[in-house]
């Protein structure tokens, strides 16, 4: 199991997840009352920061920060089943601790569990459609543009915060972990299961439809037919970087861009 790549999936969630709620915590405070405002700043510092962690993490584990990435991930040979339960259980971890660092930066209780109720069927399906779309970006990215993947993943969450009834949590990690704060960005308890059943069933979705709209091309078959599978945390743009072989099931190093062949 290679340390360093779960080490960077545990980092990446707790900066982002700290991001999350501390930033709805500031918005929250300093927006008068003004939802909408609150909501465009939450908005603004969660896109910026899943920019920088893309970018820097990428070459290191991927930066999925995702248990619905890493599922589908690991449903198209790119990711061996251990290091899959291992990234999920690292993104659980870390994001329960950033959640934990953001209710101490601004000094208030640090266990605490969510009393805001987000739920019905218009909720289920934005979550649905918010996973979906991420997804889906991120396989269609890594195709036509990998070096665009942050910008791509980045700028989609800053629309589906706005274009979804459910402000597009799109990652059962960060839903269980909202759960823990009941603040501006929290959810309560009980929504939490029909919110990650919906994401992961958009994830599962656009997996299927990928194949649809992004077929597959000689390059990436040839990665796929010859069990090459450790391309998960290769370099950005091309960038020249070993890869954590071991834990990612794959054999060597190789150039290439985070999840090549998706």
């Amino acid at each position: 199991m290679n340390r360093r790549a779960v080490l960077a999936e545990a980092l990446g969630s707790l900066l982002l997840f700290a991001t999350v709620i501390g930033s709805g915590i500031m918005a929250e405070r300093i927006a008068g009352g003004n939802i909408a405002i609150a909501l465009l700043g939450n908005t603004l510092a969660t896109g910026a920061i899943l920019f920088v962690l893309v970018t820097m993490l990428g070459p290191v584990s991927g930066a999925h920060m995702n248990p619905a990435v890493t599922l589908v991930l690991c449903m198209r040979g790119r990711i061996r089943v251990d290091a899959a339960l291992a990234y999920v259980a690292a993104q659980l971890v870390g994001g329960i601790m950033g959640v934990w660092l953001a209710h101490l930066m601004f000094d208030v209780p640090l266990l605490q569990l969510s009393t805001k109720l987000r739920g019905g069927g218009g909720q289920w399906a934005g979550e649905a459609v918010a996973t979906f779309g991420l997804v889906l970006t991120i396989i269609g990215t890594m195709r036509m543009r990998p070096e665009s993947v942050p910008t791509s993943v980045a700028l989609y969450i800053v629309a589906a915060y706005w274009f979804t009834s459910s402000t597009s949590f799109a990652n059962p990690a960060i839903t269980i972990a909202r759960s823990l704060s009941d603040s501006f960005a929290g959810i309560a308890p009980s929504c939490v299961p029909a919110f990650v059943a919906a994401q992961m069933g958009g994830a599962i979705t656009a997996h299927i439809f990928s194949g649809l709209v992004f077929p597959a091309g000689p390059q990436n078959a040839a990665l796929v037919d010859g069990d090459d599978r450790d391309g998960v945390a290769a370099g950005l743009a091309g960038a020249r970087l070993p890869t954590p072989g071991p834990s990612l099931g794959g054999r060597g190093e190789r150039s290439g861009v985070i999840w090549p062949g998706v």
